[in-house]
């Protein structure tokens, strides 16, 4: 064999050799692409689901608005006696527990004659609502509707309006605004407004909150601008919930 076979063989080895090595390994003078990063976004939490886990920025109007459930029943449950503060991770039941009672152990000495008594829970009587009074609800906006409440197949829990970027949304009632953020899957920028404790508003997807949480606003206010946030078109979209079940607005608002 020459000695440039030789060579030649020696130096396809020692290439073998190194590619062998740097298998798992591999480098290249072209920049890899960085991965892309994955946003994971919880799910909101099912209507008719036995509990909910509190998140930052929630309160007992905004879980009641999101779950369907009267706040009043969710304090209760609770145990969450006024101010109402909740914290994030705390996780609430929104169901009354399904546990049959433990059974009464029996008494050997009890007779016939002589049955146990049992004293029934004191009843809680609640004031009834205030009722609001007729004509005391004005249109949320001037635009025309284009979408109405629908409670079929298809659930529509509101009405929707039309509008230019910028327009004003008004207050429909007056009361106190419980809830001003993003945090409410496909609401977008969205403002609800405490009547009394039956009546909450909605007002969704707007392009600017104009005011805050905690803050009185009278009916006919100006207190959010129309936008498209959360939805793919320019539009208000108007709710009203009664014990926190949504409501035709259409029954509530006066005939234009």
């Amino acid at each position: 064999m020459s000695t440039g076979n030789i060579k030649s063989r020696s130096l396809i080895g020692l290439l073998a050799i190194a590619v062998a090595g740097c298998s798992t390994h591999y480098y290249s003078d072209v920049p890899e692409p960085t991965p892309s990063k994955v946003t994971v976004v919880s799910k909101p939490p099912m209507v008719g689901a036995a509990n909910y886990t509190v998140r930052p920025g929630d309160s007992l109007y905004k879980i009641s608005f999101v779950t369907g459930q009267d706040w009043r029943e969710i304090a209760r449950l609770n145990n969450i006696k006024s101010p109402y503060v909740i914290h994030p991770g705390q996780v609430l039941t929104l169901k009354p527990s399904a546990q049959p009672a433990p059974k009464a152990k029996s008494n050997p000495s009890a007779t016939a004659s002589k049955p146990p008594t049992v004293k029934a829970p004191p009843k809680t009587t609640e004031p009834p609502p205030t009722p609001i009074k007729a004509g005391a609800w004005v249109w949320p906006s001037k635009g025309a509707l284009i979408s109405r409440f629908s409670a079929g197949s298809k659930p529509h829990k509101g009405i929707d309006l039309a509008g230019s970027a910028g327009d004003p949304v008004y207050a429909a009632n007056s009361g106190t605004v419980v809830y001003a953020g993003n945090g409410v899957r496909g609401y977008g920028n969205l403002l609800i407004v405490k009547h009394n404790a039956t009546y909450l508003s909605a007002y969704a997807h707007n392009s600017r909150l104009l005011v805050g949480e905690g803050q009185a606003v009278t009916a006919g206010q100006k207190i959010a601008e129309f936008g498209d946030s959360g939805t793919d078109r320019v539009k208000l979209h108007f709710e009203i919930r009664q014990n926190g079940n949504p409501v035709d607005p259409l029954r509530v608002l006066p005939r234009r």
